[in-house]
């Protein structure tokens, strides 16, 4: 392979991923798991063409689905589009947009209720009560226009103990009594990703995990470059997780599986129409363990670029080619999702992972708003960055990020 990737840019971008997993480079869904597009809309190119078994819930949901934490107002159109072109799973949240992605959605989705899967979430915490949560359910019903929602989801967790919270599972069970919800999953995308996830798995409580994940984690990335390691990485188990998953019929749906999604920056090396999206798309959905994807869908060309990787599961050379660009490229800069090899070596409890996630959303995103209003949501700021000399999270990053120069800056970027 020409250029390959250095043992030391390796290391840095290989560390959080473990080598040693046996996942295969590229495979296939279950047969039993997919399902063809109806014939007008397999018929065309641009549009969704696999419909794909969410575990248990045994709804058919497109491949690659519809995000809106960046919908705003006036963008119906955008839904519109993605439903054209075969999608029929749309992910909100009250919080996206500061509630403006449902009550767009609610607009777009009116009159075809029956034609799509819905999924909306909030942040439960392990003293939230029932009361409130219902009022939340019931608020998110309103602005999307509709008397349930397929999956109601617990947004972002990061804590066991609100896994633990009877709260939610009284409340649960008494929405999808009154008909409210289906069925109900986990989101997340942080440090103690994996222990929630173990947690939920082995006591049953999700029918639904949305994970953060995409190829800068998976080891068979990695092993295109090296057989054989003479030292131990720190590494997330996302994959141990999702085959754990599926062994229990819970559906797996990977988020965030552009890895910052800095499109521009790979448009000089595409060719052939084939983009560095795709690439990542086809990644993902060539894990036997990840039922479908979402991502934020920002335009009508982006939409089309998304979908016309839908029903594809091999990776070709081109593809990987653009993966490993793109490991180049974001290097230095990017966050790896589960990782939290940095937590607690801040001693001003700066908590340096979301920070730089919500820096992510305005340098990579480009949506300077979203990041704005993610950073503020966060416990505690940056703002102990700037008269830090930065010494405590020196070494904390075992992938290089120089989270001092970046933390900072980020606090007011985002203040």
């Amino acid at each position: 392979m020409k250029n390959p990737i250095d043992r030391r840019s390796f290391l840095k971008i290989g560390a959080v991923t473990g080598i040693a997993s046996g996942l295969p480079l590229s495979g296939t869904i279950a047969a039993d798991s997919t399902a063809t597009a109806p014939a007008a809309e397999a018929s065309n190119n641009t549009g969704i063409k696999t419909y794909v078994r969410l575990g248990r819930t045994e709804l058919r949901i497109s491949d690659i689905s519809f995000g809106s934490s960046q919908l705003n107002p006036g963008e119906e159109y955008l839904v519109e589009h993605a439903l054209a072109r075969g999608v029929n799973y749309f992910d909100t949240a009250e919080s996206y947009s500061k509630q403006q992605s449902e009550i767009v959605l609610g607009n777009a989705l009116k009159g075809k209720r029956d034609q799509v899967y819905i999924a909306t979430k909030m942040h439960a915490g392990d003293l939230t009560n029932q009361n409130t949560m219902m009022q939340s359910l019931e608020e998110s019903l309103v602005r999307l226009q509709t008397d349930h929602v397929e999956i109601f989801f617990n947004h972002a967790v990061n804590d066991i103990s609100r896994l633990q919270n009877e709260q939610w599972f009284e409340f649960a069970a008494k929405a999808k009594a009154q008909g409210k919800i289906s069925y109900t999953g986990i989101s997340g995308h942080a440090g103690n990703l994996v222990e929630c996830c173990d947690y939920a798995l082995d006591n049953d409580l999700v029918d639904v995990l949305l994970l953060g994940h995409n190829f800068g984690q998976d080891p068979s990335f990695y092993e295109r470059f090296v057989k054989s390691f003479d030292w131990v990485a720190n590494q997330p188990e996302l994959p141990r997780i999702m085959a754990k998953a599926k062994t229990k019929d819970v559906g797996v749906i990977a988020m965030k599986v552009l890895r910052g999604a800095r499109l521009n920056d790979m448009r000089v090396f595409e060719k052939d129409g084939a983009t560095y999206s795709q690439a990542a798309f086809k990644w993902a959905l060539s894990n036997d363990n990840v039922d479908a994807t979402i991502i934020s869908m920002t335009s009508k060309d982006k939409i089309d670029e998304f979908v016309a990787a839908s029903g594809e599961r091999q990776i070709t050379d081109a593809d990987f080619k653009l993966l490993e660009q793109y490991a180049r490229n974001t290097d230095m800069t990017y966050c790896r999702h589960a990782c939290n090899d940095c937590e607690g070596a801040c001693p001003y409890n700066v908590p340096i992972a979301d920070v730089l996630r919500t820096r992510m959303y305005a340098t990579d995103y480009g949506n300077l708003e979203f990041a704005q209003t993610e950073y503020a949501a966060l416990e505690d700021s940056a703002n102990a960055c700037l008269s830090c000399d930065g010494a405590p999270c020196r070494d904390a990053c075992t992938h290089g990020i120089n989270i001092a120069q970046l933390c900072g800056p980020t606090h007011l970027m985002l203040s």
